[in-house]
């Protein structure tokens, strides 16, 4: 298991984050594993802890960043970064999944990846590392990991979420709307995804995911920021073309 647990390990090591061994393994206790295995105690008061530590780490931070902000934006940003979706995704980047205690038959249906089980043992290891090092130390982990989310978050349009934003620079540089390509594989306990969103007849870089919305959205993330990049390029090079937005060039054209 030393193995497994090397990548989380190694982060909480790179940020001088503790936890306690015995509430490390209490967070990775699914109830599955504790069902089958005694009636042991299992992560779920760890995950309502975790929950708590979670929305107010984030709510502290987005309240601080944007002071300009109404209630109701940052009510988005939030729902944004602290879902099941994004909390899931945060354990599969530490590679979590082989380390939860699940029951043979969570093992069965592929549970170390299902997205309600990655989530809650994020939330739970949360917890843990709380109870562990303070709130301080619960501080130093959400930050790192949430902070660039929220950031991404915001940079998305009025709808939160890549999709909507997608069509947003489609509608503004004149573009159709946005279509999606699907292919799908896997049996369907564990199906997969992967999605290419084409603007204007271009293919842009695929996504991937357990569901199609999912594999949408990450397709369509990769295809605004492509898409807005080329725009902000051009409108980059106009600008060196133009002798008014370059002193330089307007001082030899008079010359």
């Amino acid at each position: 298991m030393a193995a497994q647990q090397s990548r989380f390990q190694q982060l909480l090591d790179e940020l001088g984050v503790p936890m306690d061994a015995q509430l490390f393994e209490l967070a990775l206790t699914h109830r599955s594993y504790a069902y089958e295995n005694g009636g042991i105690p299992t992560n779920e008061r760890l995950e309502f802890l975790g929950d708590s530590v979670l929305g107010i780490v984030v709510t502290e931070h987005l309240y601080l960043t944007f002071p300009d902000y109404p209630e109701g934006r940052l009510a988005k940003l939030r729902a944004a970064v602290v879902n099941a979706v994004t909390l899931a995704e945060v354990a599969r980047g530490l590679e979590l999944g082989p380390m939860v205690r699940l029951g043979r038959g969570e093992v069965t249906t592929g549970g170390s990846d299902k997205t309600s089980i990655l989530a809650d043992t994020t939330e739970a290891l949360i917890g843990a590392i709380f109870l562990t090092g303070g709130m301080e130390k619960a501080e130093v982990f959400v930050h790192h990991i949430f902070d660039p989310l929220v950031d991404e978050a915001d940079q998305m349009g009025a709808g939160l979420d890549w999709k909507t934003s997608l069509q947003e620079v489609c509608a503004n540089a004149g573009h159709p709307m946005p279509t999606y390509l699907i292919e799908e594989s896997g049996p369907d306990h564990d199906k997969r995804f992967v999605a290419r969103a084409v603007v204007n007849g271009v293919e842009y870089g695929s996504g991937s995911g357990r569901n199609k919305k999912q594999a949408e959205q990450e397709a369509a993330g990769k295809a605004f920021t492509a898409i807005q990049a080329a725009a902000q390029a051009a409108e980059q090079a106009s600008r060196d073309e133009d002798p008014l937005t370059d002193p330089g060039a307007a001082a030899a054209a008079t010359a």
